[in-house]
């Protein structure tokens, strides 16, 4: 795709941890780009570099060597509080651990990186997002008062809320049953199919990254494959020929 086109972008992208010896080479000259609009799902074998590669996209963690890109502002160079400043106003984060402050209510919870960046709330995309994500009769509610699968979706509602460029989301339905983890992943697709929204998905799970648009698959740092409009049957079918 055209540079323009894409939401993120890697170019020979290298993370090392450690030196000498003890050296591990995460990523290992990865090129791909995300197109906006997408929900693409990243995964590969356990030690494949999927997780390492989200953060080093969403400005968590820089590169060794190599370009990634967010849009058209390369993150090269760019220092901590540079890289803080473009996390929270232009990247969305959904974790496996929710990471919710529990002395807030979700609704506290939710409008926390606006508030952060000064920005004034949209009262009506506000509404409307919650109740999207069935969340209107949650919001006075602090998380240990929310479900699993509730304090989910205020993680999301937080990360779409402010309209961000890109939306990492980490292995997002880890610490959920099957049920609650299929309305978090539903309401993810949503989010892109109804709001354009650009989603990247680390995950583990065939069964979830069949709900992704698109799947890159990794192994050994390196980009093995991509599959277009993936099944569980395929994904699993790519993951046991990345692990051969």
């Amino acid at each position: 795709m055209p540079d323009g086109e894409a939401a993120a972008r890697a170019v020979g992208l290298v993370k090392v941890f450690g030196e000498g010896a003890t050296a591990v080479r995460a990523l290992d000259g990865v090129d791909v780009a995300f197109e906006r609009g997408r929900f693409t799902a990243i995964m590969g074998p356990s030690g494949s570099g999927k997780s390492t590669l989200l953060h080093c996209l969403a400005g968590l963690d820089t590169a060794t060597s190599g370009e990634l890109w967010l849009g058209q502002t390369s993150l090269a160079g760019l220092n901590d509080t540079d890289l803080t400043l473009l996390r929270r106003e232009r990247v969305g984060f959904v974790f496996q651990s929710f990471n919710l402050l529990p002395t807030l209510t979700a609704e506290q919870n939710i409008l926390l990186p606006l508030e952060l960046a000064g920005r004034a709330v949209d009262r009506a995309r506000l509404g409307e997002l919650v109740a999207s994500l069935g969340l209107t009769d949650r919001l006075s509610h602090r998380p240990a008062e929310l479900s699993g699968g509730q304090q989910q979706r205020v993680a999301i509602a937080r990360a779409l809320l402010p309209g961000p460029d890109l939306v990492v989301a980490d292995e997002p339905t880890g610490n959920l049953d099957s049920r609650s983890g299929a309305e978090v992943l539903s309401l993810l697709r949503n989010s892109v199919r109804e709001l354009s929204q650009t989603v990247l998905m680390v995950t583990h799970d065939p069964v979830a990254a069949s709900y992704a648009d698109r799947v890159v698959m990794l192994a050994d740092g390196r980009v093995r494959g991509v599959l277009e409009d993936p099944t569980a049957e395929s994904v699993l079918d790519a993951l046991r020929q990345a692990e051969a």
